[in-house]
């Protein structure tokens, strides 16, 4: 390795995706998770995002207009991640993914957070995820981090969304 370290504060500022069909991406984004359309440019490519922000997701059919999904196998993205600010708002997002019918992929607590898996209408990996409290991420006996992938209980999500105990 070559001894540099990124910023401490740098993160993933966006995501931008090749779709098949423009509408139907918009419809996913912004109908189903909520995002809101900050920008279109003509029928071919259009930006969400949440809060007001410039976009945190690019869409385009620019290369991929009628497309198909990658097939298992080939390199490509495997997922990218949505991480909602609190437990309250990551749950009611997988409220709304399983009342939209949407099936999850797979469903984890890895310790430092918690997780849900699903795909968009393009294929695209799609993960749900909120952190816990970075005092309470699990370290081993040399305080190093250890993330588990351990099953969530999806059912005390729901509750949890719902505001039940």
């Amino acid at each position: 390795m070559s001894g540099y370290v990124v910023a401490p504060g740098a993160m993933i500022g966006h995501v931008h995706l090749k779709v098949a069909d423009l509408q139907r991406s918009l419809d996913f984004y912004c109908r189903v998770l909520g995002f809101e359309l900050t920008q279109k440019l003509g029928s071919r490519a259009a930006f969400v995002s949440a809060g007001g922000y410039h976009h945190h997701i690019g869409l385009n059919t620019w290369e991929s207009e009628g497309g198909r999904p990658s097939d298992i196998g080939h390199t490509g993205l495997y997922h990218f991640a949505i991480l909602y600010p609190d437990r309250k708002s990551w749950a009611a997002a997988v409220m709304r993914i399983v009342e939209e019918g949407i099936e999850l992929e797979g469903a984890a607590d890895h310790g430092v957070s918690e997780a849900v898996y699903l795909r968009d209408w393009d294929g695209n990996g799609v993960e749900l995820t909120v952190d816990k409290d970075r005092d309470n991420w699990p370290r081993d006996s040399n305080g190093d981090l250890a993330m588990t992938t351990l099953p969530l209980n999806l059912e005390e999500v729901l509750r949890f969304a719902k505001g039940q105990p």
